[in-house]
């Protein structure tokens, strides 16, 4: 965890940013966080997950883990999960590519990040997927900062909670009114 003044690329800043990409340096390491977010998804979640997609990157390769321990945990007659990533478009913006999007047409998809600040991307994310004929049944991180400012009406697990100090709007950051600079992370 670090202090500063961060841009989380949703439109939010705050002071503190959780680098949970040093997680995933180490495949070992995030099967371990993925197996334990799992275990702790409530049955009826799991049973229902058809897809998971998360936004890239860490989102991204919690989701593709997450799929492939779901299907280790089901019998073999059971149809395989999909993974769907969303990509950051040259506007900056995700986007779900058509293939991924046909992927996901008329599923029922957990979405699956690493850490959950605002919401915001989780929002993007199930807009992108009903968009595509989905359907959001679930949302998972691995650590949820307890900042949402943006719900969805379905259900969210977080392995770890950290209550993190405020995230302000962009335009009414009270650290870019101070000057003190965006930090690079």
């Amino acid at each position: 965890m670090v202090d500063g003044h961060f841009d989380y690329g949703n439109g939010y800043h705050g002071r503190v940013y959780l680098n949970a990409h040093q997680l995933f340096r180490q495949p070992s390491t995030i099967w371990r966080f993925a197996q334990d977010l799992i275990d702790v998804l409530p049955f009826e979640l799991v049973s229902q997950v058809e897809v998971v997609a998360g936004p890239v990157t860490g989102g991204a390769l919690l989701a593709h883990t997450v799929a492939g321990l779901l299907d280790g945990r089901r019998k073999l007659t059971h149809p395989p999960c999909v993974f769907a990533p969303f990509n950051v478009g040259a506007d900056g913006r995700l986007h779900l590519r058509s293939f991924y999007a046909a992927q996901v047409s008329g599923k029922r998809v957990l979405l699956a990040d690493d850490v959950r600040n605002t919401g915001e991307t989780f929002r993007v994310c199930a807009t992108l997927v009903a968009e595509a004929g989905g359907t959001p049944i679930g949302t998972a991180e691995i650590y949820d900062r307890l900042e949402v400012v943006k719900t969805l009406d379905i259900p969210n697990v977080a392995l770890a909670e950290y209550r993190a100090p405020d995230n302000y709007q962009a335009d009414a950051c009270p650290l870019c009114a101070a000057g003190q600079p965006i930090a690079a992370f």
